[in-house]
């Protein structure tokens, strides 16, 4: 089965990590889960900001 990568630099989805790891963030399981990478890592930080805070 196939695994998706976001590409932080290229900002494109990748089949199978093509590129270096460095600038992949994944893997996830569907293409549209790859495509909402950066929207979880902005909710992530958020969250630890947040617990880091109180």
């Amino acid at each position: 089965m196939a695994e998706f990568w976001y590409n932080v630099q290229t900002h494109q989805i990748e089949e199978d990590a093509l590129s270096d790891w460095s600038q992949l963030i994944g893997p996830y399981k569907t293409r549209e889960e790859a495509e909402h990478a950066l929207e979880k890592v902005k909710a992530r930080n958020e969250a630890w900001d947040k617990d880091e805070e109180d």
